[in-house]
């Protein structure tokens, strides 16, 4: 079959493989090959590559545009797609025979132009590193400005999308800059040339590496569904979530998966450790797993020789004292042959080794840098290596990338990194991809996000990858819920209760009855008293033992809220358990304090004592099962405001029926005052803690986390009374929430309490990760906000659309700023048609984006129109607009 065959007959399948990951990374790289073999030239390239239009329709012109130009043409698409495509992609696509033409399709160059342009494939991956050095070069040459610099730089471009806009300034600058741009990549080259003539790989070191890479890659290679009762191979489960870099200048960059142990970003040269934080299901173990994966292929960190990858929750069962040798050795892989001389070259060679710590959060002792350790063959305890290798008194120069929950990174910790990742969950393209991954049945996957589509709050929560795993694996309950969909995370995790206990009845008998929860009530309280006191305790791992004790038996643990723990069965003679994940473990605890009627009264105050640690909880009102070592003492806060956010959902009116076999209707009442009492308690302490504003401005108050974690625990709750009670006293007029970890869930719980203000606020989201569904769920809230600051919250056109819809209705909203997001010159049309309708709004914002003179023509009509505002600011790094100028000219 030819090649235009094949691009006619597989256009859909084409541009789902150029499209499904929810980057235009793949249609830019397979860009990158058609300009470089020359297959399209440079106008052709430019108007592909219009960010006016989204990514999906730029596809589908290139595939129109190489169409029309013959076989050739669509043999060498074929070839470049093959190129860029990984493996797990290709899988029912064909080829033809053209996949060799491209790669012997580059001209002899005669200028350093024509160089970057038939080498641009490499040239993307080679620059990306080095970006900094070659901007500096040029610089110092006087081929590019500072204004230049600033424009490659722009923090909405990811690292590869800088490099593009690089190399097209470098070719609109002429020969010169080319030239400098070569030459200093030639002195990158010597000097890495350089840098492998010192590695002396001995054979011994080959073999280990080889075994380790097949250590890793079998650890890695399945992701265990969380139900247990089968596996997904990563490749075919595996969706990108958001990364983000903060820097110190507190900008935001997207990240590719490639750049987390990269140098872009880094703020501190001196410290060897990156951060990847997020909240609990966000994605951070799965992100790592693949990275693992990857470069036990050698497709990833290709400069790493050896990884040794790290549970913390293993580490913290470790009591023996180790040596930085044993530690390698025993808990990574173990060397069949020349242990000292391997181990002397990890010591001469650190630049070449990286170890990873996933869960740094579930570690039982908390970050210190007070006891120090520098000798890696001297016994000490595991914490006392973890944390010296950490801040580099050990093993200065290995690479460290450790994952953690936020809550659990402390200041003393953030003084030793050398950047900090941020994981923000799925997009909503991210959310498309997986559950169409964790679907073969393409009809149950469109089904699934249709309703996902129809319900907002729910589409809000499966942002965070493990809500969007439950929902994909309870679909059947999803679907034929009706109305009664999932409002709230409580109801989200009630239903995973009722899916695995639904799973264990004969097929005949499915529907669960109305008691379902009273019939299986014996079994949620022994899983829940071993949850609450694992809380309590810092452990989530439990041997085989621990369970009988508690009572739990064989059937109860098939049941598939835990799973076994290979890590730990493995190098034990016993078999080890965990909950399938840390929010479930969280779930159950809060179910037994709820469904306890012999509970203290004190546990649910001591619950609400947010940034105190739960001690004496389970041993008031439990007995004390597990034996703690007194030496613990780690906050576990993040999991005990979880437990406490299920607590206020099970004591809600909306499971009052639910409970009441369960729970006596008077103990009942009791908890469910005591969790209002707290939760005003917790409010009204954040109120009286705002400053009185200085003569002259408005009275603010700068929220802490703990404050949106009281917010969502009120929105479980479901009840407007106690929102309305919560906020009647907060006379504030600005409301300041930047860099809390404010998500579409968050945003729908916000918008839940803050509705029932007395007076309008200014509402700054700032640096958080809003996105068009936090914004839909903002808007309940909108006619109550006079400003609204979304700065850096990758929000895109759709979203000002809804929010311009609603906002034409609000007599108090008057300003708002949108700097820094993903904004085209489709939103501006919107924006126009405020700015004629408003005749009272003051300010608007909208620099960094990418927005045209075409957009700034819009955006004009409005203006004409509109005699009220008093700012719009409009700094555009690309230079295409100068909107204030063009405003005076009306």
């Amino acid at each position: 079959m030819s090649g235009q065959q094949l691009v006619l007959r597989q256009r859909a399948e084409l541009l789902g493989s150029l499209c499904s990951g929810g980057t235009p990374e793949p249609l830019d790289c397979v860009l990158d090959f058609l300009l470089s073999w020359g297959v399209i030239v440079w106008e052709e390239y430019l108007s592909i590559r219009s960010p006016a239009k989204p990514f999906c329709s730029n596809a589908r012109d290139l595939l129109d545009l190489v169409y029309t130009k013959g076989e050739e043409a669509c043999s060498l698409l074929l070839a470049a797609i093959e190129h860029v495509l990984p493996e797990a992609q290709k899988s029912g696509l064909c080829f033809g025979k053209g996949n060799s033409v491209g790669r012997n399709s580059k001209k002899n160059s005669a200028t350093s132009s024509e160089v970057l342009l038939t080498d641009r494939p490499a040239m993307v991956i080679k620059i990306r590193d080095h970006i900094d050095g070659v901007l500096n070069a040029l610089l110092e040459a006087g081929c590019f400005t500072s204004k230049d610099c600033d424009e490659v730089l722009l923090p909405v471009y990811t690292p590869s999308q800088k490099v593009r806009r690089l190399l097209d300034q470098v070719r609109f600058k002429g020969e010169r800059a080319a030239h400098v741009l070569l030459q200093y990549l030639q002195q990158v080259d010597i000097a890495s040339r350089a840098a492998k003539e010192e590695k002396q790989l001995t054979v011994e070191c080959l073999l280990y590496q080889k075994k380790l890479r097949s250590s890793v890659s079998a650890q890695s290679h399945f992701l265990s569904n969380y139900g247990g009762t089968g596996r997904f191979s990563l490749d075919d489960i595996y969706t990108d979530v958001l990364l983000e870099l903060v820097k110190g200048s507190r900008e935001i960059t997207n990240l590719g998966l490639e750049d987390v142990v990269g140098e872009a970003g880094t703020i501190n040269e001196d410290a060897d450790t990156v951060l990847v934080s997020g909240e609990a299901g966000n994605g951070k173990s799965t992100l790592l797993q693949m990275l693992h994966l990857l470069w036990a292929r050698g497709t990833l960190l290709r400069d790493i020789f050896l990884l040794f990858p790290f549970s913390c929750r293993k580490l913290s069962a470790e009591k023996r004292m180790l040596s930085l040798k044993e530690l390698l050795f025993q808990h990574c892989c173990w060397p069949d042959r020349g242990q000292e001389e391997l181990f002397q070259f990890i010591l001469d060679h650190p630049h070449l080794v990286l170890f990873t710590f996933d869960g740094l959060d579930e570690f039982k002792l908390s970050f210190t840098d007070e006891e120090r350790h520098c000798c890696p063959t001297q016994q000490a305890p595991v914490h006392m290596l973890l944390f010296n290798l950490l801040q580099g008194t050990l093993m200065k120069g290995v690479k460290k990338l450790v994952t953690s929950r936020p809550q659990a990174v402390s200041p003393v910790l953030k003084r030793y990194l050398r950047k900090e990742v941020l994981v923000k969950g799925f997009s909503p393209m991210g959310i498309d991809c997986f559950v169409r991954k964790h679907h073969n049945d393409s009809t149950v996957a469109c089904r699934v996000i249709e309703s996902l589509q129809a319900n907002t709050v729910l589409l809000g929560l499966c942002h965070i990858p493990v809500f969007c795993w439950i929902v994909s694996k309870c679909y059947k309950e999803l679907l034929g819920c009706g109305e009664g969909s999932p409002q709230t995370i409580t109801d989200v995790y009630l239903m995973v209760l009722q899916h695995f206990f639904q799973r264990k009845v004969p097929q005949e008998h499915r529907a669960l009855e109305k008691g379902w929860l009273q019939k299986h009530l014996d079994t949620v309280m022994r899983l829940g008293h071993l949850a609450l006191d694992g809380v309590e305790s810092s452990c989530y791992v439990f041997p085989e033992a621990e369970l009988h004790n508690y009572g739990i038996t064989e059937q109860e643990i098939n049941l598939g809220f835990l799973m076994q723990c290979k890590d730990f069965s493995d190098s034990t003679d016993c078999k080890h358990y965990e909950f399938l994940h840390i929010t479930l473990q969280c779930f159950f605890a809060a179910l037994h304090i709820v469904l306890n009627n012999n509970v203290d009264r004190s546990v649910i105050p001591k619950l609400f004592q947010s940034g105190r640690q739960l001690s004496g909880i389970t041993r008031v009102c439990l007995g004390n099962c597990i034996n703690q070592p007194p030496e613990s003492d780690t906050e576990e806060t993040p999991n005990i405001q979880i437990a406490a956010k299920f607590v206020s959902g099970l004591l809600s009116q909306r499971h009052c029926a639910l409970l009441l076999q369960s729970c006596p209707a008077a103990t009942r009442k009791w908890k469910s005052q005591q969790v209002v009492k707290c939760l005003s308690k917790g409010m009204q302490k954040h109120f009286k803690s705002i400053p009185q504003p200085v003569e002259g401005e408005k009275k603010s108050m700068h929220a802490m986390p703990s404050f949106v974690w009281l917010i969502t625990c009120i929105y479980e709750m479901q009840e407007s009374r106690i929102a309305k009670d919560a906020v009647t006293k907060l006379e504030v007029e600005h409301l300041k929430l930047t860099y809390c970890n404010i998500g579409p869930v968050e945003c729908t719980a916000l918008a839940y309490v803050l509705k029932y203000l007395p007076n309008p606020v200014g509402l700054q989201l700032d640096y958080n990760t809003v996105g068009d569904v936090g914004v839909e769920q903002l808007l309940p809230c909108l006619h109550i906000c006079h400003s609204l600051y979304l700065r850096n919250n990758n929000i895109s056109d759709e979203a000002i659309r809804k929010l311009v819809q609603k906002g034409v209705h609000c007599e108090s909203f008057q300003k708002i700023a949108l700097f820094n997001n993903k904004l085209t010159d489709d939103c501006t049309k919107h924006i126009a048609q405020l700015l004629k309708i408003k005749k009272n709004f003051l300010s608007l914002r909208l620099g960094n984006n990418s927005i045209t003179s075409h957009g700034a023509e819009q955006l004009a009509e409005g203006l004409r129109a509109n005699t009220s505002l008093q700012f719009l600011g409009s700094r555009s790094g690309s230079g295409a607009i100068r909107l204030e100028t063009r405003a005076l000219r009306l």
